[in-house]
C-alpha cells in the first residue's frame, strides 16, 4: 500500500491544524497509509519510505520556517532518490498578502529539484492551501482537497 507523509512546523498550531485537515482529506480518499508528523520528528532518511510528501509551514518573511528548510537541506543527502514521488505544500500567515504563496512556492521548489511530481489545481488555492490565522471553512476545504488530490495521484502513480 502506498504511504503519504504530511509534515509540518507550527508554533501557533495554525499550520498544525492545516496539516490535520490535509491528512483527513487523504484518508477520506482511501487506499493509502497517511502519517501526520511535526518536521522535528522526521529524519531526512525517512522521506525515502513515503510515496507522497506534503510539507506545511507558517510564512516567515515570505518563505518557509527554518525547521522545514532544515528538513529539505538534510534531504540533499538523498538527492535523486525522491524522484517520482508526489509532493505538495501549504502555508499559513498572519494576514492577507503575508507571503503564503511565496512560501508554498519556496517549498515546492525544493520538492521539484528532488524530481518530485506536483499537481496544481485550476480552482481555489492554485499552488496549495493557504490560511490567514487559524483554519476557517475555506481553508479547511482547500486543505482537504489537497489531501484528496495528492492521495489520488499517488495511488495512480504508485498503486
Amino acid at each position: 500500500m502506498a504511504k503519504m507523509l504530511v509534515a509540518y512546523y507550527s508554533r501557533t498550531k495554525h499550520t498544525r491544524h492545516m496539516a490535520e485537515e490535509v491528512a483527513e482529506g487523504a484518508k477520506a480518499e482511501g487506499g493509502l497509509e497517511v502519517e501526520c508528523k511535526e518536521v522535528k520528528n522526521v529524519p531526512a532518511k525517512d522521506l525515502l519510505k513515503y510515496d507522497a510528501i506534503v510539507l506545511g509551514s507558517p510564512t516567515y518573511y515570505g518563505g518557509m520556517a527554518a525547521e522545514v528548510k532544515k528538513l529539505l537541506d538534510e534531504s540533499v543527502a538523498f538527492h535523486g532518490q525522491l524522484e517520482g514521488k508526489v509532493g505538495g505544500a501549504f502555508s499559513s500567515s498572519g494576514n492577507i498578502g503575508g507571503g503564503n504563496e511565496t512560501t508554498i512556492l519556496d517549498i515546492l521548489q525544493g520538492l521539484l529539484i528532488h524530481g518530485m511530481v506536483v499537481q496544481g489545481t485550476a480552482s481555489g488555492d492554485h499552488y496549495g492551501p493557504v490560511a490567514i490565522g487559524d483554519v476557517d471553512d475555506r481553508a479547511r476545504k482547500e486543505c482537504r482537497k489537497l489531501g484528496r488530490n495528492v492521495a489520488a495521484l499517488t495511488k495512480r502513480l504508485h498503486g
